[in-house]
């Protein structure tokens, strides 16, 4: 979820759900050390539980970065092994480390030594012509044996030489029995699983199979799908806010972010989902998208887009049955 999942989104999705663990975007370790720290660490408070997600394949430059993390506040280190993006494979990091398993235990060694809080991995099923099977129960056992107990595992292979990062989100099929069978081979460690998933009844059923669920592009395109994750899955008893109350319970922090010099369009274009499948929904979104990345933009500008959703007389939010709130098309 590079350039996505940034410190505003993850506050605007903690207005959504107060228990599900959110992940930055993947940093890399180099930027951690040798870029703007103070940018790229920052987050806020209301944001706990949040993990930060690294990316490298040099232990010693992890482990520094990891160290950074635990003393910025966060409480969790992921290790990023699945990412097929063109600058992770130019890296050598990301998905290519499925086929370096050695490197990533002895970047897990180093991480668990240098800091305190868990550190975690989320890889894939495989990359190119590995065999899901052998390579992957490969790559988890040399990983778990240093230390490593819980895997985000994306169900799909990543093809690094011959498709894009875009077509990896596509193809080859998604291959959800195969995380459910490592779950099964290893009761020890924590298998959560991530990949298209889009509705609550879909993360139920993967639920009897596995420890955790984790979605990605679902959760960025069509934010609305997390407002009943802390009822279904952590017993919250308290209603959901309603979509205006979440935008107007933004406002501080959108006025604090422009007082500090920053713009509506850092934080609106998280948003642009919010009304996704409402009345005027597009309209809110085009709104937005015009209005909100001109240099003096103002929280007039999310007023006004507000008022469009609402002005033919809707005032609440449809009441879905699980079954029926999909989502568009994945991050974490």
């Amino acid at each position: 979820m590079m350039d996505w999942t940034d410190r505003h989104c993850r506050v605007f999705h903690r207005k959504l759900t107060r228990h599900a663990r959110l992940y930055t975007e993947m940093l890399t370790a180099d930027a951690v050390l040798f870029g703007p720290r103070d940018r790229l660490l920052k987050f806020s408070a209301e944001e706990y539980p949040v993990a930060l997600q690294l990316g490298g394949s040099d232990p010693e430059k992890l482990a520094d970065a990891a160290v950074l993390g635990a003393e910025a506040g966060y409480d969790e280190i992921n290790l990023n092994v699945g990412c097929p993006s063109d600058r992770v494979q130019s890296g050598t990091f990301g998905a290519c480390l499925m086929a370096e398993p050695d490197v990533v235990a002895a970047s897990i060694t180093a991480m668990r030594r240098a800091c305190s809080i868990p550190v975690t991995v989320k890889c894939r099923i495989g990359i190119d012509d590995q065999d899901p099977d052998r390579d992957l129960a490969h790559f988890v056992d040399t990983v778990s044996d240093a230390g490593c107990d819980v895997f985000v595992v994306h169900a799909r292979k990543a093809w690094l030489k011959g498709l894009s990062p875009k077509q990896n989100r596509e193809v080859p099929p998604l291959n959800y029995e195969r995380v459910w069978r490592l779950k099964d081979a290893r009761p020890d460690l924590t298998i959560v699983i991530n990949g298209g998933l889009a509705t609550h009844a879909e993360c139920q059923t993967h639920l009897t199979h596995v420890d955790g669920v984790m979605m990605g592009r679902a959760a960025y395109q069509t934010p609305w799908v997390l407002t009943d994750v802390d009822r279904l899955f952590f017993g919250e008893t308290a209603s959901p806010p309603t979509r205006a109350q979440v935008i107007e319970s933004l406002r501080p922090y959108i006025a604090a972010h422009l007082q500090a010099g920053g713009r509506l369009n850092n934080i609106t274009r998280h948003l642009l989902g919010l009304y996704h499948g409402c009345p005027n929904g597009r309209l809110f979104r085009r709104h937005l998208s015009e209005y909100a990345p001109r240099p003096n933009a103002g929280l007039s500008v999310l007023d006004e887009a507000l008022a469009i959703v609402t002005r033919d007389g809707f005032t609440q939010d449809p009441v879905l049955s699980d079954a029926h709130q999909t989502a568009g098309p994945e991050a974490a």
